[in-house]
């Protein structure tokens, strides 16, 4: 396996902070967070005021800098982290592509539509996947490929449900995003039932973790239970079976750290979160090569 960041999940750092680090922490790649975002009032946060974003109207101006970056701290560029969505304005789509081309990108995520349970969802279904059906003859047409990330909120909160929409489309050019501590919000199955369904759409892994908590108790004594952001290595979901079942169906592609978790500062969960999961791979190496007594 090899392993990235995904900028998105290191606001404090500009990229020129972030490269160094991620090379010595022992990162091969980064994810670039890219996305026109307006000034946020309230301050710097993983969404709004992120300092490892790249816009994506000035997007071409930044490649010979992100390209330099990359070079120099040995770190490959393995997906745009754009924000379109297959229900965005066809000329943002577009833009997505280009910057991609630019620079050389082999993916970019483009996101199904959001989906939040009061609409019927045929409708919003059928467009999506005949708006997929022209991404995917964008994808083939510039060699690049496009990841759809499982993700809550979504018309695609879990990997059965992904792996019914991309059914129709080729996965050369179609790929899928598999992500644990989104399902946690929403979306959770045995994950080998999950990944193995994936089959051939499986692209790229994004880990994170979640926690949940009793919000609100009501009058008749019921719970409302929230969820948060939480250590990759105490959090609901789990990394290890995760990473062992990855190692069982035999994927070698790149893990994506995307840690909103914020316990600690960036820089010890960076590094960390890297160390917890080589020791996991390493671990479930030895399984499988000692012999039983």
């Amino acid at each position: 396996m090899k392993y990235a960041l995904f900028t998105v999940s290191s606001p404090t750092m500009t990229l020129e902070e972030l490269a160094p680090r991620l090379h010595e922490y022992g990162y091969e790649g980064w994810e670039l967070r890219v996305v026109d975002e307006p000034p946020n009032p309230k301050g710097m946060e993983f969404w709004h005021g992120n300092k490892s974003t790249v816009p994506a109207s000035t997007f071409k101006d930044e490649v010979p800098r992100l390209q330099k970056l990359a070079e120099d701290n040995h770190l490959e560029l393995i997906n745009l982290g754009t924000y379109v969505r297959s229900d965005s304005a066809w000329a943002n789509i577009e833009q997505a592509f280009a910057n991609a081309v630019a620079i050389g990108a082999p993916s970019l995520r483009i996101n199904v539509p959001e989906y939040d349970g009061k609409s019927t969802l045929k409708p919003i279904w059928d467009t999506a996947f005949a708006n997929f059906k022209r991404i995917e003859e964008l994808a083939a047409q510039h060699n690049v490929k496009v990841l759809t990330e499982i993700h809550h909120g979504t018309i695609c909160p879990s990997a059965s449900s992904m792996r019914m929409f991309v059914g129709g489309l080729d996965p050369k050019h179609i790929g899928v995003i598999h992500d644990c501590g989104n399902m946690v919000h929403e979306g959770y199955e045995n994950y080998r039932l999950g990944l193995e369904m994936l089959g051939e759409y499986l692209a790229l892994v994004h880990v994170k973790n979640v926690t949940m908590y009793p919000f609100r108790i009501s009058a008749d004594s019921a719970v409302e239970w929230r969820h948060k952001w939480w250590p990759m290595h105490q959090g609901v979901a789990s990394i290890r079976a995760v990473i062992s079942t990855l190692m069982d169906i035999g994927y070698d592609g790149w893990i994506s750290f995307e840690d909103f978790s914020t316990q600690q500062k960036f820089e010890d969960r960076a590094k960390f979160n890297i160390d917890f999961v080589k020791q996991i791979v390493e671990e479930e190496r030895t399984k499988r090569t000692t012999p039983e007594s």
